[in-house]
């Protein structure tokens, strides 16, 4: 009952840890400068977007003009009316169009990157996890052996180096970007001009083909925290007071390792979980600018370098609710791996 009553609490906690978030930067995308209506201001007297936004061709626009822009993009309104309408009636501003996009709404352009995400950020994970606890595991019940010191130096190799610079030696390597190295994968986008025409199978093996370079990168950082956590876990817990407790009743060591100790050791892997929703829709916003990749990373960035307030803050809204889910998803893990935890218990 403890814990249907604190998850009961942690969700109900959702709802102001999200107004507080959305209202703290809808109101700063409201009072800082160089806004949509400036960016347009400027496309209209032939400047460009990213030059100084208080620079004289600005302030000599028609005030009326800016006043039509104002009451066109609704920020005529006070700031608390502005959010009511983007929260309630635009669904947490959803239903808005976008300013790049007149067309097409926020959710519209959201939806149709939300597949290519979701390819690599599932992807990503279940070989972040299949690969690293395993690899953990292995390194623990090997500790100090060559296989661990000779893994200790690959995987922090390949945490050392920054994702944006191994996708461009990547593609340096084996996209044919330089003249006598290897052709061997495509140099961007996420499938070929004739994926939606192949049989289901070679269309898999075609996205598989594109997508191998960039889920590289996207793994790449967490093989050493992953694989490094789930080993110091293990190793803890091997050495704890109740496994040599078990091990003096005449258990094997492989009785007590993988019936007692592991169960414990996945406590701190549990923490990443919840974060697992929003990586699966947030994507990178260097990788997928690197390859060329239409996910939401680089959605949201083109979003914020525009100015694109509607699609931006659609993304912002749907990102934190997928965190904030995410934090009870890590307590749910907690609970269902170590039944001993007790929240708000005497």
């Amino acid at each position: 009952m403890n814990r249907l009553a604190y998850l009961i609490r942690r969700l109900l906690l959702v709802i102001p840890t999200f107004l507080g978030i959305t209202v703290v930067c809808f109101s700063l995308t409201r009072l800082l400068p160089g806004g949509p209506v400036d960016v347009k201001l400027m496309e209209m007297r032939g400047m460009g977007a990213g030059e100084n936004r208080s620079s004289t061709g600005v302030q000599q626009v028609d005030e009326k003009y800016r006043e039509e822009l104002n009451k066109q993009y609704g920020f005529d309104r006070p700031v608390y009316e502005q959010y009511y309408t983007w929260l309630v009636k635009k669904r947490m501003g959803m239903a808005i169009s976008s300013y790049d996009y007149p067309n097409r709404t926020a959710w519209q352009l959201i939806s149709a990157r939300i597949p290519v995400s979701l390819w690599f950020g599932i992807t990503s994970f279940l070989l972040s996890y299949l690969i690293c606890i395993p690899l953990g595991i292995a390194k623990a019940l090997r500790h100090r052996q060559t296989f661990d010191a000779v893994s200790s130096v690959i995987v922090f190799v390949g945490y050392a180096i920054p994702a944006f610079a191994l996708a461009m030696v990547l593609k340096m390597l084996f996209c044919g970007t330089v003249e006598g190295l290897w052709d061997v994968f495509p140099l961007s986008g996420f499938g070929s001009a004739e994926a939606s025409t192949l049989p289901p199978l070679k269309r898999l093996a075609d996205y598989a083909w594109h997508m191998a370079l960039p889920v590289a990168c996207y793994v790449s950082g967490n093989f050493a925290v992953l694989t490094l956590m789930m080993k110091n876990s293990l190793l803890d817990q091997v050495a704890s007071d109740y496994v040599r407790t078990v091990l003096a009743k005449g258990a094997t060591r492989k009785r007590a390792i993988w019936l007692h100790a592991f169960r414990n050791a996945l406590i701190p892997i549990a923490t990443g979980f919840g974060a697992i929703l929003t990586v699966l829709f947030a994507g990178s916003i260097i990788i997928e600018s690197i390859f060329e990749i239409p996910g939401m990373g680089r959605l949201s960035w083109n979003a914020l370098n525009s100015r694109d307030y509607a699609v931006f803050m659609a993304l912002l809204a749907l990102t934190s609710v997928l965190q904030l889910l995410g934090n009870l998803v890590s307590d749910f893990c907690y609970m269902l791996i170590d039944p001993r935890i007790h929240f708000g218990g005497k």
